[in-house]
C-alpha cells in the first residue's frame, strides 16, 4: 500500500486534506503519481451536493508508476492525462461512437462505482472510498482502468496538461465535434471563463470570420481577443432576456443573429440565452452543462433553430487528445496561457475563492512537486 495525500469531502460542502491507502493496480488497471489537478465548477458542486465521502478532483495528468495484467496502453514511466469519461468499448453507445456516455462506465449515467478501477483501491482507515468521476485527482497516487488514460508525447507541463482532459476538452469539442463550426462562420460565446475561452480558440482554429465574446467583465472580454474572439460585447445584469445583447449581436452579423452561439457559463437563467442569438436556422449550444430546471420560450426556438447540449465535448479520448496536443505544440492552442494560477493541496480553499470570484481563468494544484 502506499500512502497518498488527498481532499476529501463529505459531499455537504465540507472537505480536509487527509491521508489514504493506495493499492496496487489489478488486472487491466494502472497506477499513475499524479503531478497536476485542475480546479473545475464541477469539483465545488461535487463537494456542496454529493452527500457522500469521496476523493475530490477529476482532471489531471501524471506519470504512470505501476501498471496491472493485460495492461497494454501505456507503461510505466510513461506521462498521462486523465479522462473521466471512461469508455467500456462493448455497450450499445460505444459500438455508436458515442464514448463519452458510455453505458457501462460514465460516471454521469447513473453507474455505480463496480465496473471501474476496483473499489478499494483508495481506502481510509481501512474502508473503500470513492474517487471522484472514478478518478479523484486531488490525491497524490490513484489507481484507473487504462481506458482512462491517454499517453502523452509532446512536451508540456503537466499544470497545462492536466485541464485538458476536462474544461479544454468541453470547451473545444463542443465546437468541433457537436456543433461542427463551419469557416467562414460567426459566432457568439456568452460567458469567457475556462471552457468558454477554449470554446472561442476552437472557432478561431476552425475558421470563424467573427467570434463575439459575450460577458459582464471588461478584463475577460479583453481576455477573450486575446485567445480569438474579434468582437466583444459586455452584457448588462437588467438585461435578462439578452434583449440588448441580442440587439448588438445582430448588428455584427447582418441583421441575422450569429450562425451559432455557445452558453458557457452554468447560470440555468442563461439556459435558453445561445437561442436568443442565433439566426433562423441557427445552431446553440449549451455547453456548461446546466441541470437544473428551467423554462423555455418556445418563441425562442423559430424557425428552424436548432438547440442542443452536448455532453464533455462529445469526448472520443484516444482520438481528440493528441488531436489537442499536437495542436498545443504546434502553438495553435493556448494551454500554458489558460492556467492563471497554480496551488497546493493545503492551499486549495484559495483556489476555490479565485474560481468562485473570477479571478482566474484556470487554477491548478499541484502534487507530488520537489522542492
Amino acid at each position: 500500500m502506499i500512502e497518498s495525500r488527498a481532499i476529501i469531502s463529505d459531499g455537504q460542502g465540507n472537505y480536509e486534506l487527509k491521508t489514504v491507502q493506495v493499492g496496487q493496480p489489478k488486472a487491466g488497471e494502472v497506477l499513475v503519481k499524479l503531478m497536476a489537478s485542475g480546479i473545475c465548477h464541477t469539483d465545488w458542486d461535487s463537494i456542496q451536493n454529493w452527500n457522500k465521502n469521496f476523493i475530490v478532483g477529476h482532471e489531471g495528468a501524471g506519470v504512470v508508476e505501476a501498471v496491472g495484467d493485460n495492461v497494454s496502453k501505456v507503461a510505466v514511466g510513461d506521462k498521462v492525462i486523465l479522462n473521466w469519461a471512461i469508455p467500456c468499448g462493448e455497450c450499445f453507445q460505444c459500438g455508436e461512437g458515442n464514448l463519452h456516455i458510455c453505458e457501462n462506465n460514465s460516471p454521469v449515467c447513473g453507474c455505480g462505482l463496480e465496473g471501474h478501477a476496483h473499489a478499494e483501491a483508495s481506502t481510509e482507515n481501512s474502508a473503500p472510498i470513492e474517487r471522484s468521476f472514478h478518478l479523484g485527482t486531488m490525491s497524490e497516487y490513484t489507481i484507473i482502468k487504462q481506458a482512462a488514460v491517454v499517453k502523452i508525447d509532446q512536451d508540456i507541463p503537466f499544470a497545462s496538461a492536466s485541464i485538458v482532459g476536462c474544461g479544454v476538452m468541453t470547451g473545444w469539442g463542443s465546437v468541433v465535434n457537436a456543433a461542427k463550426l463551419e469557416a467562414g462562420a460567426s459566432a457568439a460565446i456568452i460567458g469567457c471563463g475556462g471552457v468558454g475561452l477554449n470554446v472561442i480558440q476552437a472557432a478561431k482554429l476552425s475558421g470563424a470570420a467573427k467570434i463575439i465574446a459575450v460577458d459582464i467583465s471588461e478584463e475577460r472580454i479583453e481576455q477573450a481577443k486575446k485567445f480569438g474572439a474579434t468582437h466583444g460585447i459586455i452584457a448588462q445584469a437588467d438585461d435578462k432576456d439578452f434583449i440588448k445583447v441580442r440587439e448588438q449581436v445582430k448588428a455584427l452579423t447582418s441583421g441575422r443573429g450569429a450562425d451559432y452561439a455557445f452558453e458557457c457559463t452554468a447560470i440555468p437563467a442563461l439556459g435558453s440565452a445561445p437561442l436568443a442569438l442565433v439566426r433562423n436556422a441557427g445552431t446553440a449550444v449549451q455547453v456548461s452543462g446546466i441541470e437544473q430546471r428551467i423554462d423555455f420560450d418556445c418563441e425562442l426556438f423559430e424557425w428552424d433553430k436548432t438547440y442542443i447540449n452536448p455532453l464533455y465535448g462529445m469526448c472520443n479520448p484516444d482520438r481528440d487528445f493528441p488531436r489537442l496536443l499536437n495542436l498545443y505544440a504546434n502553438g495553435q492552442l493556448k494551454l500554458d496561457e489558460l492556467v492563471t494560477k497554480t496551488y497546493t493541496l493545503e492551499t486549495l480553499a484559495e483556489g476555490f475563492d479565485d474560481l468562485l470570484n473570477g479571478r482566474i481563468a484556470k487554477g491548478v494544484v499541484l502534487l507530488n512537486q520537489e522542492g
